[in-house]
């Protein structure tokens, strides 16, 4: 709806300049008009709409604007007006849409099932249906369908940096706590359910997430909270500027009155910016949380590793005497490459950047939170 509301706004106001320059000045006051009237129209039932849940926004001053524009003839100023408020909405649209895509890589990961053993053996189950006491099989790979406990005898490899940032996977024996929305590094492992999916770990996070989403921003909200006030105020100095100098200086107050900034700008900074931590694995709760981001002076991390990019990278190599460095990372990364550990991997892409030649080994045998081994050469 608001794509075709930009359309009709910009085709108008482009139609409109073609039949001015054409000569065609009554042509092109009814395309500036209509192009004017169609988003009035709009505007006037989203405002209807809002006020029948008993929100007053800033877009009461936007009406007004374009309202004015008609009513004495400008249809140029309100045409402009309403390419900058269909704008500007497309253009928040188009942020939050951007902040969903990001955001979808977190939400796919939420399982959709789980493992469940029953009478008969292991049955695949809803996730919805798990309750506290199920015994579940969570498989190498996967996501943790909810919060448990490693069940006794079983042992796991957890990779929990999508939840805590820590970048190494941490090993789990029996009766350690496991969270929803980790991942199985390791062999697979029983789990005992100690929460329902709804008030797993992981779904908080997603209702989290998706709270943000339709948040908005204090200096928002504060604005529509005085919306009425504004608009009394932008109504009595366009009424003394129309005793002072006509219904031009009117309409200019009112135009000039319109805040876009406040309508669009904010919202499309909060969302881009919830959008941009998202990327980097950050997640904000609000863009009230966000905007008080700026107010902070100090910041406290409770542990090592909360601050990270989420995976290890090799800083330096030291060998014993006698030993060439380049040699040793060659023969680390040849082994490296099989394996899927993060170590592994930062491993193998240190010996890539420096060109190494790197081996394929044999015999590949990988023990979680053990090591790996293999043969190279006999």
């Amino acid at each position: 709806m608001r794509l075709s509301l930009l359309a009709i706004a910009l085709a108008t106001l482009v139609l409109g300049g073609v039949f001015h320059f054409q000569g065609f000045d009554d042509y092109s006051a009814r395309s500036f008009a209509t192009g004017t009237a169609v988003v009035l129209v709009s505007l006037i039932v989203d405002v209807v709409r809002s006020l029948s849940k008993g929100e007053v926004g800033l877009d009461l001053v936007a009406l007004a604007s374009m309202a004015g524009c008609l009513f004495i003839g400008e249809y140029l100023a309100g045409n402009v007006v309403a390419l900058m408020l269909t704008g500007g909405q497309m253009l928040e649209d188009y942020a939050r849409a951007r902040a969903r895509r990001e955001m979808t890589a977190l939400l796919a990961r939420a399982p959709r099932s789980a493992q469940r053993y029953e009478a008969g053996g292991l049955r695949e189950v809803p996730i919805e249906a798990i309750k506290p006491g199920d015994l579940l099989l969570v498989r190498p790979g996967e996501t943790v369908p909810v919060d448990g406990l490693v069940s006794d005898g079983a042992r796991a490899m957890i990779d929990e940096s999508a939840l805590t940032g820590e970048s190494i996977p941490i090993a789990k024996v029996s009766g350690d706590p496991v969270m929803s929305g980790s991942v199985n590094e390791g062999g697979a492992f029983d789990l005992t359910a100690t929460e329902a999916a709804a008030g797993s770990t992981y779904a908080g996070i997603v209702r989290l997430v998706e709270s943000a989403q339709g948040s908005k921003a204090p200096m928002s909200r504060l604005a529509d909270r005085y919306a009425l006030g504004f608009l009394a105020v932008t109504l009595a100095l366009s009424a003394a500027a129309y005793w002072l100098g006509g219904e031009i200086r009117a309409l200019a107050v009112l135009v000039v009155a319109t805040p876009c900034p406040l309508i669009l700008a904010v919202p499309v900074a909060i969302v881009s910016g919830m959008s941009r931590a998202a990327k980097r694995g950050v997640l904000v709760k609000n863009g009230g949380a966000l905007e008080a981001m700026a107010q902070v002076r100090v910041l406290c991390l409770d542990k090592t590793g909360t601050l990270t990019s989420g995976d290890p990278m090799l800083v330096s190599v030291e060998t014993a005497p006698g030993r060439d460095r380049d040699a040793m990372l060659a023969l680390a990364g040849a082994l490296a490459q099989a394996s899927s550990h993060v170590v592994s991997v930062a491993v193998a892409a240190a010996a890539r950047e420096k060109a190494l030649a790197l081996p394929l080994p044999r015999d590949v045998d990988e023990h979680a939170g053990a090591g790996v081994q293999a043969m190279w050469t006999g």
